[in-house]
């Protein structure tokens, strides 16, 4: 008989809760309980866009080729002007590399970054329709043997190189729809079966022996879907909406996920194909046609185009299948004082948490400091300055406190923790609370924003002053920060009026720079983070006291699984991933640890009866 341990080459382990160490699909005992247990990660279950950095030039119809992390944009039109343009996106931004040899609008593309074909498209007025084709090495185009049939706004596919390739439909003077297809063998064209349905304006991608053509016009508006399986095509389940001019990612014919195009009104609509039909997903975060569309139907990537009101659009977005980890929060052992307006630092396992007040207690303005060690908080040595909406900065053994306030006195002492005790050092500049900080550990930190009255005010701590540097962009106070001295984020806040903001900037050693908004805009909420490029924020008052939770990918935040336990005032700590959020306000001041991690897991028990 087989046997738990002949399988797995264990036996089943005993554990008082959780299994220390514990794999995904391991089944333990736990004691304590008094029953089986075993643990699975948490995905995704369905796929969404996030935002990427924004091509150099904003325009539509590009060409495209590549996968997600590794792709190419070329020709395209910003009204009226046609572009030649190639840009090379390396999954965080782009660079602008080789011209095209023929600047065109509507071409059609098939390969890699780095070994690409361009063919087809518009050069008017001279020439409405091109049967151009060029190809790419890695570093410049060339001309070679054109397409037998000039066209625009016709699919391509092709994902291996510049000598495999795939142009179907499109169309030529006056706008007629074709529905010729051509395959590339590396040195020429050959006319191979016709769509069923003439169109133009597809969204195409795939193989040369496995593609998609989706949507387009015949000249109506249509959700046709054809597939190709590298002799002919065959008409399969039409998209949900009818468009033209969309975008399409995959490299095969029996998954997709297309998106964008119009109806003829622009849409942010997405569609994924399961081979045989398409349901809806998640939409663009930026609605538009003419999009150019590369990778695959669980990573692709949604290029430029043209959203209402004819602007041009330099906008990139990312698409992740569903299967992606997921964070979530879990309760984490709580503070032995309850408190608001607290500061913290550290690691979700190794935090300091100090300063803060707890209105209607005696006294209010707090000195206390705790050390959490990965399941409770242990009181150690107070600040030697009672204090709340503090700054903070550095580590569980390596810290510093500065700023905060007793109204109506407002403080620019500063303290630095040891590991053991607080010491007096060198005060600010400025003397402020509801101020935000970062900083690697207590001879390294930032201190920037505060009141009164609301400053944009940042100075750099050396481990012995504080200098006075360049100020944030936008003046607020209750703001949340993540990062450390050369690097840090400076997101939400208040003006000082009460209108919670959403604004976010990034610190790069000298100066901020304003980058993309939070979601929802808030104020006294909490960060984690180690750079400016991944940050956690979450909690604060927008107005009511939200646990909304958002992650910061370098580029864009993005919605995440809320705080358990909603609240504004709190503290923060540790990194994007793994992230603590401690103490805080609702309605009363409260001791609540909660414990951030991405990937995150779900422990089953094992029922019997």
């Amino acid at each position: 008989m087989s046997t738990y341990k002949k399988e797995f080459g264990t036996g089943v382990q005993n554990a008082a809760g959780t299994l220390s160490g514990v794999v995904e699909g391991q089944l333990w005992y736990d004691s304590t309980a008094a029953s089986f247990k075993y643990q699975y990660p948490n995905l995704t279950t369905a796929g969404a866009w996030s935002t990427g950095n924004n091509m150099n030039t904003a325009r539509r119809t590009v060409g495209d080729a590549g996968i997600q992390d590794a792709s190419l944009a070329f020709g395209g039109i910003s009204d009226p002007t046609l572009r030649a343009l190639t840009e090379s996106y390396n999954g965080v931004s782009w660079t602008e590399v080789a011209d095209l040899n023929l600047a065109r609008r509507d071409p059609s593309g098939a390969g890699i970054q780095t070994s690409a074909l361009a063919f087809g498209g518009g050069n008017p007025p001279s020439s409405p329709t091109v049967n151009n084709t060029e190809s790419w090495n890695g570093t410049s185009w060339t001309a070679v043997n054109t397409l037998n049939s000039a066209r625009t706004n016709l699919g391509g596919a092709g994902i291996t190189d510049n000598t495999t390739a795939l142009a179907f439909g499109g169309a030529n003077p006056p706008a007629t729809p074709l529905a010729v297809t051509e395959s590339w063998n590396g040195t020429s064209w050959t006319e191979v079966a016709d769509f069923n349905t003439s169109r133009r304006g597809i969204g195409g991608n795939g193989s040369q022996n496995s593609a998609i053509a989706a949507g387009g016009e015949t000249p109506s508006v249509v959700g046709v879907v054809e597939t190709w399986n590298g002799t002919s095509w065959t008409e399969t389940g039409d998209l949900n909406t009818a468009r033209h001019n969309l975008g399409v990612s995959t490299n095969n014919n029996t998954s997709a996920v297309a998106f964008g195009g119009a109806t003829p009104t622009i849409v942010s609509n997405t569609e994924l194909y399961n081979g045989t039909s398409w349901s809806e997903q998640n939409d663009l975060n930026v609605g538009r046609k003419d999009v150019g569309g590369s990778g695959t139907s669980t990573a692709g990537l949604a290029i430029g185009g043209e959203i209402p009101g004819s602007a041009m659009s330099a906008a990139t977005e990312e698409w992740l299948g569903a299967g992606q980890p997921v964070g979530a929060w879990s309760t984490g052992g709580s503070l032995n004082s309850a408190r608001q307006g607290l500061a913290g630092a550290g690691t979700q396992d190794a935090a300091i948490a100090f300063g803060g007040d707890n209105p209607g207690s005696s006294p209010e303005y707090l000195d206390l400091t705790e050390l959490y060690d990965g399941s409770a908080w242990t009181e150690v040595n107070n600040l030697n300055t009672a204090r709340r909406f503090l700054g903070d900065a550095g580590t569980q053994t390596s810290a510093l406190a500065f700023g905060g306030g007793q109204p109506p006195t407002f403080y620019n002492n500063t303290e630095s923790w040891n590991g053991t005790c607080w010491t007096a050092v060198n005060n600010l500049n400025t003397a402020r609370e509801r101020l935000a900080g970062c900083g690697a550990d207590n001879t390294s930190a930032l201190g920037f924003g505060g009141q009164p009255p609301t400053t944009g005010a940042t100075e750099s701590w050396n481990g012995t002053s504080w200098t006075e540097v360049n100020d944030l962009n936008t003046a607020r106070q209750e703001m949340g920060g993540a990062g450390i001295q050369p690097a840090a984020l400076a997101f939400g806040g208040s003006s000082g009026v009460g209108t919670p903001l959403a604004v976010t900037e990034s610190w790069n050693g000298t100066c901020w720079s304003e980058v993309n908004d939070l979601n929802t805009a808030r104020n006294h909420l909490a960060g984690a983070g180690d750079s400016n490029t991944a940050a956690l924020a979450f909690g604060g008052t927008p107005p009511t006291v939200t646990g909304a939770t958002e992650n910061w990918n370098g580029v864009s935040w993005t919605e995440v699984a809320d705080l358990s336990t909603a609240r504004s005032e709190l503290a923060g700590a540790g990194t994007s991933a793994s992230a603590l959020a401690f103490g805080g306000l609702n309605p009363s001041s409260s001791a609540a640890t909660e414990e951030w991690n991405n990937p995150s897991n779900t422990v089953k028990t094992i029922t019997t009866s």
